[in-house]
């Protein structure tokens, strides 16, 4: 999947403005993968500590979306591998 098509499955994963992710910290690479029925997945190499990690996945999925880091915002699943984040 090319960075358009990437971007495009991702802003139609967007649900009245909501994004749910499935995060994999501790992973062998950075990716964010999109699979069939719309699941979001985001694999970052960082330690779930500190909210490091969640900050690496709002930087992967901004950069992957093509938008500021600042238009995604962590709604629910701080500590948790699942996350939703609303996108403005």
């Amino acid at each position: 999947m090319d960075k358009m098509e990437l971007k495009a499955a991702l802003e139609a994963a967007v649900v009245d403005g909501m994004l749910s992710v499935r995060v994999t910290p501790k992973a062998s690479r950075n990716a964010v993968v999109v699979e069939e029925g719309q699941i979001v997945r985001v694999y970052v190499t960082t330690v779930p500590e500190g909210g490091k990690a969640t900050k690496d996945v709002i930087k992967l999925l901004a950069k992957a979306m093509g938008r500021a880091k600042s238009t995604l915002t962590l709604v629910r699943g701080e500590t948790s591998r699942d996350k939703v984040f609303r996108v403005e």
